[in-house]
């Protein structure tokens, strides 16, 4: 089923939204919740939650691609969970590990906020990506939006895992070069 038609039935307050949602996007956002999570239950939980979100938040927007903005809902109730379960360290590490590995070319909150808008930052990082040539765009994406994993990385795009860290490691330099350029305090 087309997205589009998908968010009609959202409109139309049809629960049928939901198991079309499910079937389309559920591996999506379940992985997407794994890799922050670290747990099937908890990522399973999440993608509930997820479909509850869309329901709630679909008379309001329109959404014209459903992946997107459902990977975003899922993300954030993924992250919130993390958060809310970090005296257990939960998530195995890879989330605090990718967060550690943007440290150096990104803001604190409380800087951001002194130096310029967070919206501005993630729209100078969004024009950055979409200049940089595949696979390092792909590569800092699936890392630091999917929080995929450095073995599943080197699996998709076919190279050793060394080569996709020095990848990473190239992009982050860059980025943080172009955010200091064009005045974001770090």
């Amino acid at each position: 089923m087309e997205d589009s038609a998908i968010v009609a039935l959202y409109w139309a307050r049809d629960e049928q939204a939901l198991t079309e949602t499910a079937a389309k996007f559920g591996a999506y956002c379940r992985k997407i919740a794994l890799n922050l999570l670290g747990s099937i239950s908890d990522a399973e939980e999440v993608e509930n939650d997820t479909w509850m979100a869309a329901w709630n938040s679909m008379p309001e927007n329109r959404p014209a691609r459903l992946a997107p903005y459902l990977g975003r809902i899922t993300r954030n109730l993924a992250l919130d969970r993390r958060d809310k379960a970090a005296a257990q360290k939960r998530g195995g590490g890879q989330s605090e590990l990718i967060l550690e590995e943007l440290e150096g070319c990104l803001a604190g909150p409380a800087r951001v906020e002194h130096t310029v808008e967070a919206a501005d930052t993630a729209r100078m990082i969004s024009e950055f990506l979409r200049k940089e040539p595949e696979p390092a765009r792909g590569i800092f994406i699936r890392r630091y939006w999917y929080c995929d994993s450095m073995a599943d990385i080197a699996a998709r795009y076919a190279m050793p895992e060394g080569r996709v860290r020095v990848t990473l490691h190239r992009t982050r330099n860059k980025l943080k070069k172009v955010l200091t350029e064009q005045g974001v305090n770090l």
